[in-house]
């Protein structure tokens, strides 16, 4: 029954089911939630549903182990009570209202009774458990039904994050795909406005006109199966609560991976696809750990391999160290790079290239080829205080460059979460949680690669530190993620026959579910961990009916980011590569104060006598009334007076495109005798630049001694006159003597003045250089 293909959505088969007492209790769940509850309580008494949920969940010849948390059959009491302590409350509780009239759609009335048989609890036992953990205003009659169904959907999710191998079940993914069609439409109301907008798609999809042959085997699987389908808002809701399928930092970025090609609805076909992939990905993580053994690796303790790339003859790695390049295999742990370079006959010794401590390291996407050549943009170098030379890793690819960003992005997750345990000092347990976080976005990552050939990046990562570094205010991410992480506690004693308020769970530690869920997949070990067996799942890392901060955080950094989305495309709208674009669209938009500075110099080159004239009494009335101070405060009102004026009278009018004349287009022969040119006017004037200040070393050190002595001279004049005379008289006497310098009665001594400076300057020697060549 495990390998059985159900839709979503449907209720189970019962065909393999031994036990008729559950199969009649299932189908009278879908009549009546009152009915439901006294039935599902009598099974439950018979071991007739204990039977059926194991039997559904785990498939055939299969039974709850003895020691696993989940009670029994053979349970007690109190050991019952003590797993429907898994999800801390939100709110301190008030007086109990009275139960409203509960209405459930068909399909949350599926999910709420299989939550309940995974759970070995009755409805009636989880409606009074929800009544009494949770305040009034999560009860509250307009979301009573959605905030049950959440209530119940946690709890289950949690109650089976203990089982390794849940991804590779099928009825999982069925159930959790049946949660979010349920939290969308938890009540009859919305259920039927749902099944309205899905008939309305659905007939649109129709009567498309694109042909078949232009699309994905994807797409049409897609078109084929379009009437049940999730949304964003109820597959944030639920996913995060499965810590291996989504985070709460990234689960908006990963539902537009898996939509991009669907309109934003998540259709069970790539959800399933896309966890059969996660399953595959950790399995095969968890294998190559195993046959680490044959290789040169050393890991330290709690250091996992995280993807391994270069195996394969074909597609090496190169490494490139100055000059010299070398194949090899590429490890990433959570705690370092490792690279093996290929010997004559196996792998020689690794090389490792730490992430976690803080050396200064710089890792980039960079340009290389042959001999340091700077060919292809296929590389990433890492570079750090323990390395003479920086290293460039190259990911040869026929086309494109996808190899390398994929490297780089979970390269730089490793980075940043070692930098964010450093920024906040974490403990022991907490530095395990957030690599476990760190590690499992990684393994998604690695899942939608390998699934959909698709490596979201920037804004749109799925690697939850990358992406608080990227964002705008991704900083109040990481210290929500921080407040959340002090909660943690490795020892969580509670008794089981205790009856705690709902006011004692909520200040509760945390549960690191991250690190539990990576230990249950066997990458760690819970040894020497006193987590007792009832407490495993009491607290998770879920809020019901309500938001978490750290999710209030990313909502608001989401905010921020689709404004700086927009602004980063009209950047690459404008992006022009020719240098002689640049020039002319730079020419084009200092075209005013170009043409001030012309006619600047055209008032100071006196071609009208009487222009230039008026020009100079009036700067000179500027000065003499100390209005020069409020120069630079006049031109930012300006500015402001200018902006308010468009924004008031533009009316919300699109910006009209800025026309540029382009230059005319130079065949290659030109481009290279115009580079060369430059090049040389470069070489001329940096040439200039050392002359000068060798010439004012000789000076300053007396090289020369007259020629010193002269220059001293003119330096204490000129303090004097700094110290006696007013700002505003030094102010005008300069722009008295650069502005009159070309009028007629002063030309020709100013031309003989500058005549004479530039012999003296020629005059003057340089101090001398010795050129040592290693």
């Amino acid at each position: 029954m495990a390998g059985d293909e159900i839709a979503p959505g449907s209720n189970p088969n019962l065909s393999s089911v031994a036990d008729s007492a559950a199969v009649h209790c299932l189908s009278s769940s879908l009549q009546s939630l009152s009915s439901e509850n006294s039935q599902i309580k009598e099974a439950t008494d018979k071991n007739g549903v204990d039977l059926f949920f194991d039997n559904f969940f785990f498939g055939h010849n299969r039974k709850p182990s003895g020691d696993a948390t989940t009670p029994d059959q053979n349970s007690s009491p109190q050991e019952v009570a003590s797993i429907s302590q898994e999800i801390a409350p939100i709110s301190p509780v008030i007086a109990p209202v009275s139960d409203p009239n509960l209405q459930l759609s068909s399909i949350a009335d599926s999910v709420i009774a299989r939550c309940a048989g995974l759970l070995f609890l009755s409805i009636e036992e989880l409606q009074q458990s929800f009544r009494t953990k949770f305040s009034s205003h999560v009860r509250w009659y307009s979301t009573y039904a959605r905030n049950l169904l959440e209530y119940c959907c946690f709890r289950a999710l949690h109650a089976t994050s203990k089982t390794p191998d849940c991804l590779a079940d099928k009825k999982f993914r069925l159930l959790t795909y049946d949660m979010m069609l349920a939290w969308e439409a938890p009540d009859p109301e919305s259920e039927s406005m749902l099944n309205e907008t899905s008939s309305c798609k659905h007939q649109e999809a129709y009567e498309d006109d694109g042909s078949l042959y232009y699309i994905s085997s994807t797409n049409m699987a897609i078109q084929v199966d379009n009437k049940k389908t999730v949304g964003l808002e109820a597959f944030a809701r639920i996913a995060p609560a499965c810590p291996a399928i989504a985070d709460p930092i990234t689960v908006h970025n990963l539902f537009d991976a898996l939509t991009c090609c669907s309109g934003g609805r998540l259709h069970f076909l790539i959800y399933d696809k896309y966890l059969k992939s996660l399953n595959e990905t950790l399995k095969s993580v968890k294998s190559t750990t195993r046959s680490r053994l044959n290789s040169n690796l050393r890991l330290a303790e709690g250091e996992i391999i995280l993807d391994v790339d270069g195996f394969m003859p074909t597609k090496p790695i190169l490494q490139h160290i100055g000059i010299s390049t070398w194949p090899g295999k590429l490890i990433l742990t959570n705690h370092a790079l490792y690279f093996e370079p290929l010997g004559v006959v196996s792998y020689n010794k690794a090389i490792r290239y730490d992430l976690a401590t803080d050396l200064r390291q710089v890792i980039k996407r960079e340009m290389t080829g042959p001999w340091g050549a700077r060919l292809f943009d296929k590389a990433v170098m890492y570079k750090s205080n323990s390395l003479a030379d920086p290293i460039f890793l190259e990911f040869p690819q026929l086309i494109g460059h996808s190899r390398r960003d994929y490297w780089f992005a979970i390269t730089r997750e490793v980075f940043h979460v070692h930098r964010f345990i450093r920024k906040f000092n974490l403990s022991q347990i907490q530095m395990a949680e957030a690599l476990s976080r760190a590690s499992l976005g990684i393994f998604r990552c690695r899942a939608l690669k390998e699934a959909f050939h698709v490596v979201p990046s920037h804004f749109k990562t799925t690697l939850a530190f990358n992406l608080a570094e990227k964002l705008p205010k991704g900083d109040k991410i990481l210290e929500a993620l921080y407040h959340q992480l002090e909660l943690l506690c490795t020892k969580i004693n509670i008794d089981a026959s205790a009856n705690y308020s709902p006011n004692e769970v909520q200040r509760s530690d945390s549960f690191p579910v991250s690190f539990y869920a990576l230990a249950k997949m066997g990458f760690h070990s819970l040894e020497g961990e006193n987590w007792s067996k009832e407490a495993e799942l009491l607290v998770a890392d879920a809020h019901v009916g309500e938001i978490c901060p750290l999710q209030k955080a990313v909502q608001e950094s989401l905010g921020y980011s689709c404004k700086a989305e927009a602004a980063r495309a009209t950047l690459d709208q404008v992006k022009v590569e020719d240098i002689e674009t640049n020039l002319a669209v730079i020419r084009e938009l200092l075209f005013p104060l170009f043409e001030s500075g012309k006619r600047l110099n055209f008032l100071a080159g006196w071609e009208d006598p009487l222009k230039s004239t008026m020009f100079l009494l009036f700067i000179f009335y500027v000065i003499y009334r100390g209005w020069i101070g409020y120069l630079l405060p006049s031109t930012f009102l300006s500015f402001a007076l200018i902006m308010l004026w468009h924004k008031i009278f533009s009316k919300g009018k699109q910006i009209e495109a800025f026309q540029i004349t382009l230059p005319p287009n130079r065949n290659p022969v030109e481009l290279l005798l115009a580079l060369q040119e430059t090049i040389s006017q470069l070489e001329t004037s940096v040439q200039a630049g050392c002359i000068t200040l060798l010439k004012i070393r000789a000076l300053l050190f007396a090289a020369f001694p007259k020629t010193t002595t002269k220059v001293a001279f003119i330096l204490i004049g000129t303090a004097t006159i700094l110290a006696l005379i007013p700002l505003k008289y030094l102010v005008f006497l300069v722009f008295l003597e650069a502005y009159t310098r070309e009028m007629p009665l002063r030309k020709a001594n100013s031309e003989k003045l500058k005549r004479r400076i530039k012999e003296w300057w020629i005059r003057v020697p340089a101090a001398p250089v010795q050129l040592i060549r290693f």
